[in-house]
């Protein structure tokens, strides 16, 4: 950390934003959190003047707390940036493309929609040395290049986005006290959990809540870990091989990961219910069995988001604590985590465009959300004591931690199958169906929309 300047610096930096350095939710050079010197550093480029339109997903208090973000880029450089965020976003985003009145920049929570501007030439490159900053700067770094590189309108592949505010879905949940009285320790392998899930029947108890339920959703948990189970059992080109389709869905590769998801999923005494309750149990029900009295299971793999559905008054860290999905110790495949995130990319270029993409690679671009709420980042850069949250900051550690990070695969298929027949096929699974005829299935939707 740096930050023995800047006392006088932070009045400089307070009149040079003129109108938005009032807005700062941090004094610069205050809050020893942060590293100050990449802001200091934003002063270099000379902005005044110039304007930038950014739409995104994000409303309501996520739009808040990006906006105190763009505070600081404005107060450094003397820009104005207007972010015009919230639903309907992929509709509005598309309609100005094409009316030719695009936002500067796009924050796109679904590379496909990113790669699909791509391909029409609608999105400018990033310059080469990203990619290099990438794999330095972000743990699992190539694996985020990978995920923001696309083919243009020539064929020719290019990194065209820079990931920020990122989710964990590697996650299993459990409640500490039952681990501590029944002597349960957390698992750093999968076949430490395995054998921990065979214990917990051994000693009269459920090891697993599973819950597949959502409406006409129905199935996407289990689409979760089926991702999760291809990035434990296979490389992560098979993974992206698989999610593409060049490996097919009903190749053994897959319909064993399929299989493994089916070793918690399909056994009556591992799941709270039974094997046929799984599909019929609404996923936000299903946690309710690790606070029950006595258990009703000890363990729920769900992504980062689950305790909204924890009973009140549930305190994460202390009522109810989570640790990372482990990988197969004997598979060499390193710690993959699986997620989601949004990536900003240029759909409009000019200076304050590119500039603000800079911003976006420095420290403080993080550190200003990470002391608030709701974001995670794999920056290596950042100092980890900023989080405002020792929840984001543990789940941040496992972002940190990550040998290769790969996105939810069912959002990046197409819509007929990752939001589709993979859902009711998984559901069909659980139900007793062969995993084989599933995959087949499935494959036969795939090649029918091809």
């Amino acid at each position: 950390m740096k930050t023995s300047y800047f006392t006088g610096a932070a009045v400089i930096a307070l009149l040079a934003g003129a109108g938005h350095a009032q807005d700062l939710k941090f004094a610069p050079g205050e809050d020893a959190r942060f590293h100050w010197d990449s802001f200091e550093a934003l002063k270099a480029a000379d902005l005044k003047g110039q304007t930038l339109k950014i739409d995104g997903p994000w409303g309501g208090v996520d739009k808040e707390l990006f906006e105190s973000v763009i505070a600081y880029f404005e107060a450094a450089t003397g820009a104005d940036v207007e972010y015009t965020g919230g639903d309907g976003f992929e509709q509005r985003v598309m309609i100005d493309v094409e009316a030719g009145s695009p936002p500067g920049i796009a924050v796109i929570p679904q590379p496909g929609l990113a790669a699909d501007l791509a391909k029409r030439g609608k999105l400018t490159a990033l310059p080469a040395e990203t990619a290099d900053w990438l794999k330095e700067n972000y743990a699992a770094g190539q694996s985020w290049v990978d995920l923001a590189t696309y083919a243009g309108p020539d064929g020719a592949k290019a990194l065209y986005g820079l990931f920020y505010k990122v989710d964990v879905k590697s996650l299993v949940w459990y409640v500490p006290e039952n681990f501590e009285d029944a002597g349960y320790e957390v698992p750093t392998s999968m076949e430490d959990l395995k054998t921990l899930t065979e214990q917990i029947v051994a000693d009269g108890g459920t090891p697993w809540c599973i819950g597949l339920g959502s409406g006409p959703a129905t199935g996407w948990p289990a689409t979760d870990w089926v991702e999760d189970m291809m990035l434990r059992n296979n490389t992560p080109a098979d993974y992206d091989a698989w999610v593409s389709n060049e490996m097919k869905f009903d190749d053994p590769k897959v319909i064993a990961a399929i299989e493994d998801f089916g070793w918690f999923a399909r056994n009556d005494k591992f799941v709270a219910g039974g094997a046929g309750a799984v599909g019929s149990t609404d996923f936000r029900d299903s946690p309710k069995g690790l606070f029950a009295s006595p258990p009703a299971c000890y363990m729920h793999r769900q992504a980062s988001f689950i305790p909204s559905f924890f009973p009140e008054g549930t305190v994460v860290g202390q009522d109810a604590d989570f640790f990372y999905f482990p990988a197969y110790a004997d598979k060499d495949l390193g710690k993959p985590v699986l997620g989601a995130g949004t990536l900003f990319v240029i759909t409009q270029d000019s200076p304050v465009a590119q500039a603000f993409m800079t911003f976006l690679q420095s420290p403080i671009a993080h550190e200003v959300w990470m002391a608030q709420k709701g974001f995670l980042t794999p920056h290596k850069g950042v100092n980890a004591d900023a989080y405002g949250d020792p929840t984001l900051q543990k789940m941040g550690g496992i972002l940190l931690g990550a040998d290769t990070f790969r996105f939810d695969g069912s959002d990046l298929m197409p819509g007929a199958i990752g939001a589709g027949v993979f859902w009711t096929g998984m559901v069909d699974y659980t139900a007793g169906k062969d995993a084989a005829a599933v995959a087949a299935d499935i494959q036969k939707t795939w090649d029918s929309i091809k």
